[in-house]
């Protein structure tokens, strides 16, 4: 038997080195190892023995079992290294070849204007903060002294998420941030007074046309400190506005509005000229309305851990898309999300050339 057991194995050595890619390795591996391979077979005669004859010749084709294992192992694994060497000499890439002379990256109008706003309110002395898209109730409206039933909570103008349970066990509704000024929120609670901020960000609004879209962009700011006025809020966005529409002479007027985080509130208007149909900023005697602000309310401040009697402070906010949109001479909202190369090639910028206060797009 022990000598049935060496034949059978140089037998199935060679068959297994014989087998010159992975369809013959298999073939060679189902007559040795299959349900009728010549080692199975070879296993069902051991009932046929006596006792002590079948443990002997049991180990024995065990251990033939293993070594062919191994072999056809070895075997597969240098076919596999062999197929993909042949495969990687077949397949090649010449990089030396010039690149198609169309191709060329521009920068999106969106990230200038981002850029563009980092570079002003930095120089002005404002830290940019971030926070999370994804919101609760509480820091999206609660804390900015929304009241139950405003209009803004309502689905048709808000994406809700489904529920889910705070540390306490009660529903916390979560949804995406309809505005930036959650930032501003999280950024109070988080520090102490008095700190000059501004937060950028995408926001989500269930609405969509010429000048609206589900997704847009906002920039907030935000200055807390003891004594602050209107005076400091209106020095602040003037300069701002000049430097971003670059015209030193740029007029602007603040018009009283509402919002429930800011009292008083106002909105913020730029000199323009609509002669013709044709919209000109710094230019005529009419008017544009650019942006919101107003006095942090008292509640705001108290929801954030600050007291309203010792500090003062004004917020403001304004979409991104609509100012690169009046700096650019973008007619469509509808077009910054797209995707159109040829759009892009047009309002875009070179990566390569980029002041920090843009002039134009190409």
């Amino acid at each position: 038997m022990t000598q049935n057991i060496a034949q059978l194995k140089d037998e199935l050595t060679q068959a297994i080195a014989a087998a010159n890619d992975l369809q013959k390795l298999e073939e060679a591996r189902v007559a040795a190892l299959g349900k009728k391979g010549r080692i199975t077979d070879l296993m069902k005669t051991l009932g046929n023995l006596a006792p002590e004859e079948r443990k002997d010749f049991g180990a024995a084709i065990n251990l033939l079992k293993d070594e062919v294992t191994a072999l056809i192992e070895k075997q597969e694994a240098g076919l596999k290294k062999q197929a993909m060497a042949e495969k990687l000499s077949r397949e090649t890439l010449d990089i030396t070849l010039p690149i198609r002379p169309e191709a060329k990256g521009t920068i999106h109008p969106i990230s200038q204007t981002m850029d563009e706003l980092i570079s002003i309110f930095g120089s002005m002395g404002f830290q940019l903060d971030e926070g999370p898209d994804i919101e609760d109730d509480w820091h999206n409206f609660t804390a900015l002294n929304f009241p139950p039933g405003h209009p803004a909570r309502e689905m048709h103008d808000t994406f809700y998420l489904p529920d889910d349970a705070d540390e306490k066990g009660e529903a916390a509704k979560k949804l995406l941030r309809t505005h930036t000024s959650t930032v501003q929120i999280r950024h109070m609670m988080g520090k102490k007074p008095p700190f000059k901020m501004i937060c950028m960000g995408r926001v989500y609004r269930s609405d969509y046309d010429m000048t609206h879209t589900p997704v847009f962009h906002q920039i907030e700011g935000l200055v807390i400190d003891k004594n602050i006025n209107m005076g400091h809020l209106k020095g602040c966005l003037m300069d701002f506005l000049r430097a971003f529409f670059e015209n030193d002479k740029l007029g602007v007027r603040l018009r009283p509005s509402f919002f429930p985080f800011t009292e008083p509130s106002a909105e913020m208007d730029i000199g323009c000229s609509r002669k013709n149909g044709e919209l000109k900023i710094g230019e005529g005697d009419d008017w544009l309305e650019i942006l919101g602000c107003g006095m942090v309310h008292g509640n705001v401040l108290k929801n954030c851990g600050i007291d309203p009697d010792e500090y003062q402070g004004f917020a403001f906010g304004m979409g991104i898309e609509r100012i690169a949109m009046l700096k650019y001479g973008i007619p469509d909202l509808r077009t910054f999300f797209e995707s159109d190369t040829r759009w892009l090639d047009h309002y875009g910028f070179n990566p390569l050339d980029r002041p920090n206060r843009a002039t134009g797009g190409k």
